[in-house]
């Protein structure tokens, strides 16, 4: 399998390059939702505002099979196919025979609106910050008048998709039976801040990025910003074991395969819209929540927690599987311990891999087996063990 597609899978679309060689049933369909003057949360309104999502399966006549699965960092609607059971995959977790899938793609991932989709006058650096709650509250709205799913089995996310399934659990706590986090966490802490400014400094330091308003792509900023995550994607001793290896073609050199990740990480991302969801991943922290939507029915009526994280995991529901990986330099382990405290009904159960995040979306194979076998017995109400939490309720 080339780079490239070893960078979309674990940021874009996990499994494609899989599912292409394998050929699975697989095939989601493709709508686009339009919300008309949509109130961010930053106060600017949004004459539309489009959201891509799609849809595997159908909604059965109860309307009690539908799971979504919330967007990952500039990832499109296939990025949840490593979850899904095929003739080639049986162990997936989920059956797109017997469920209602829908996968939906964050704001500023260049598909759903972004600063360089949207016309004047929000085009480019002009283009409004976007929280995870102004997704959370955009999707709400989709399934409730579009789709006419007013309950979910689950929400399900990886990294950015964690954020928004911690924030689904806040903001809609009677909505969804239960939720499934990996590799993310409820808030971006201080030095997740550090590390995506570092990020963005990598974009602008480009002189030909001009605060935003290029008249062509910053090339050497963005190669700059690839090479920077990359240092952080996988753990150290993922690096120094060389597993780099099973991802590259033979005979590739160490120095070929980080040149290659250089021109090839995401290939043709937009440098405003990489910034766009990496300034909604800074922001994210349930604790920041408001009183409940209008839209929300009575019963997900709560307070806001003026700032207090702690106050807002305490409100969660429902049943959370957290699924950090133990190596993660995004969303280190020890910041699930520190939220698992915080939430009632938590099992914390650590992927024990060297992939760092990604293996919160199936990087390698244990990964991937780990990940779907835990989650099948989660959804079906089937004991899961995982780490003793202090000060929290863990499942049975």
């Amino acid at each position: 399998m080339n780079l490239r597609f070893a960078l979309l899978f674990a940021f874009a679309a996990t499994t494609l390059a899989a599912a292409q060689e394998a050929k699975p049933a697989l095939a989601p369909e493709r709508h686009e939702y339009v919300l008309h003057n949509f109130q961010t949360e930053s106060g600017v309104v949004l004459p539309e505002a489009h959201l891509v999502y799609g849809t595997y399966g159908h909604l059965n006549a109860a309307g009690d099979n539908a799971i979504l699965l919330p967007s990952h960092y500039m990832a499109n609607l296939r990025g949840y196919e490593w979850l899904m059971k095929t003739p080639q995959y049986p162990a997936g977790a989920l059956d797109p025979g017997q469920l209602f899938l829908v996968t939906t793609e964050l704001f500023g991932n260049g598909r759903s609106s972004s600063p360089s989709n949207t016309p004047e006058p929000f085009h480019g650096p002009r283009f409004p910050v976007m929280t995870i709650r102004d997704n959370v509250r955009a999707v709400h709205q989709m399934l409730v008048e579009e789709l006419h799913v007013r309950h979910l089995k689950a929400v399900i996310g990886f990294s950015m998709g964690a954020q928004q399934a911690f924030q689904w659990a806040v903001s809609y706590p009677g909505f969804m039976d239960r939720i499934v986090a990996t590799s993310g966490t409820a808030k971006t802490y201080g030095h997740g801040i550090v590390r995506l400014e570092g990020q963005i400094a990598a974009i602008a330091a480009d002189e030909t990025f001009h605060n935003g308003d290029y008249t062509a792509p910053p090339a050497r900023g963005l190669e700059a910003f690839a090479v920077v995550w990359t240092g952080w994607l996988y753990s150290q001793e993922w690096w120094r074991q060389e597993l780099w290896r099973g991802r590259a073609k033979p005979g590739t050199t160490l120095a070929q395969y980080i040149d290659d990740m250089r021109h090839h990480f995401i290939p043709g991302a937009d440098a405003n819209d990489l910034i766009l969801q990496m300034r909604t991943w800074e922001l994210n922290d349930v604790g920041n929540t408001p009183a409940s939507e209008a839209g929300a029915a009575a019963a997900d009526v709560h307070l806001a927690f003026a700032g207090n994280e702690r106050a807002a995991l305490e409100s969660i529901k429902v049943p959370v599987l957290f699924m950090p990986s133990a190596t993660d330099l995004y969303f280190p382990v020890t910041d699930a311990r520190f939220e698992s405290q915080s939430i009632r009904a938590v099992t914390l159960l650590p992927i024990p891999s060297l992939w760092g995040h990604p293996a919160g979306a199936g990087a390698s194979t244990a990964d991937k087996d780990f990940l779907n076998s835990h989650i099948a017995l989660f959804l079906a109400g089937k004991p899961v063990i995982g780490e003793a939490v202090t000060g929290a309720g863990v499942l049975p």
